[in-house]
């Protein structure tokens, strides 16, 4: 299987080369001119007089894949962040992969993912590539001996790949993160720790939304993002539950609608997915009940946001009101390392980027582990596939880490 996955991608890139490859690669430099939605620096409330700490003087070496239209190897600071040194990098494409050795300060380069998880120099491996290809580039990584840090989603409308995912973190003991954005925005990051501190008490009630206005799609690795089902890319919203709770969703009906985009079509994109937008009830794991929406083809406001409803009060940006006493808790973000920015995503780069690392060099599990990152991925699969069948009630796959 490894073996097909390699042949596949390089028969790709050499076919593609005159066609879809050369589009991807000039439509790269008009995406250079304007800033992606969610990609624009924003600020990050800190908290006041506080100092960052190190917690080693060690180096982990890390290995980082992928500089596609979004560029996100380099977006999460990892290259600036005093606690690594960044051995190697590899982008399939060549121009994009010097790119972000230049964009990384490294001097090495692989021409595949293949070939640097191969480097028994690097112990772990941040994943920027494409999405359809997350889960089985985690497995790869992880059967090499190297910790694994993904952008989202975890899986791709695979609820098969999840399950191997995740047997493959269990047995090989290293660790998982998903960096999930909406985790480390400012009020995502206060509703956590009021939860935590038990200021809502159990969730009634949570509603997120990701809006993405996409009349014609961001260009992508073999056009993944060419119809995409939105409900295969939930994390922005459902972080707005389980990144909060650290809880789940256990069953879901979902309900679509019909797109006039013309690559939201059926007709028009290999998933047949005829949804430009797909509202998902939840039932959550405490009992209580979440609305998370994802959106293509709604222009207006746009963006990732959310609000909780608890026991003993609730929360909208950060505004929070009935809770009886929040005074001992401190609802801004711990600073960051020198050099390290906050960056985009409503300030979460840095944060998830210093989050995985802090746990590699604690030994510790990461916020977002391989339970919650599934448990955030799974639950969007299973509400398309109740969206295909009109809001059928479907039950969903639990994942639990000790």
């Amino acid at each position: 299987m490894i073996r097909q996955l390699r042949l596949a991608r390089r028969s790709f890139l050499m076919t593609a080369a005159a066609g879809a490859g050369v589009t991807g690669l000039n439509q790269l430099s008009a995406a250079e001119e304007e800033t992606i939605q969610g990609f624009e620096q924003t600020e990050s409330t800190l908290q006041q007089d506080a100092v960052w700490e190190p917690v080693s003087d060690r180096k982990i070496r890390m290995g980082i894949v992928g500089y596609g239209v979004c560029r996100f190897g380099a977006a999460f600071g990892l290259q600036d962040h005093p606690n690594v040194e960044v051995v190697a990098v590899s982008d399939l494409i060549p121009e994009r992969c010097a790119a972000l050795a230049q964009a990384c300060r490294c001097e090495k380069t692989y021409p595949s993912l293949e070939e640097l998880i191969q480097d028994d120099a690097i112990e772990a491996v941040f994943l920027a590539t494409d999405a359809p290809a997350h889960a089985w580039h985690s497995i790869l990584a992880l059967r090499h001996g190297k910790h694994v840090a993904c952008a989202v989603p975890a899986v791709f409308g695979s609820l098969e790949e999840a399950e191997q995912l995740y047997e493959t973190v269990k047995s090989t003991g290293l660790h998982y993160m998903m960096f999930e954005t909406s985790a480390y925005h400012n009020e995502a990051y206060a509703m956590r720790e009021i939860y935590r501190a038990g200021g809502f008490g159990e969730l009634v009630y949570a509603e997120g939304e990701y809006y993405h206005y996409m009349p014609v799609p961001i260009d992508s690795f073999r056009g993944w993002r060419v119809g995409l089902p939105p409900q295969w890319y939930p994390t922005h919203s459902n972080a707005y539950h389980n990144a909060i709770t650290g809880g789940s969703f256990t069953e879901v009906s979902c309900m679509g609608i019909p797109s006039i985009i013309d690559h939201l079509k059926p007709e028009n994109n290999p998933y047949q997915n005829p949804f430009g937008t797909e509202i998902a009830l939840f039932r959550n794991s405490e009992g209580g009940m979440a609305r998370m929406a994802v959106s293509w083809d709604t222009p207006g406001h746009s963006g990732e946001m959310g609000r909780v409803r608890g026991e003993k009060g609730s929360m909208t940006g950060m505004d929070y009101e009935g809770i009886a006493d929040i005074s001992g808790i401190n609802l801004h973000k711990p600073p960051l390392p020198p050099g390290v920015a906050a960056g985009g995503h409503g300030g979460s780069h840095g944060y998830l980027g210093n989050e995985f690392v802090t746990a590699l060099l604690e030994d510790r599990t990461p916020l977002v582990d391989i339970a919650q990152s599934l448990n955030m991925t799974v639950s969007g699969i299973v509400a398309h596939q109740s969206a295909l069948r009109d809001g059928e009630l479907m039950k969903i796959p639990q994942y639990v880490w000790e």
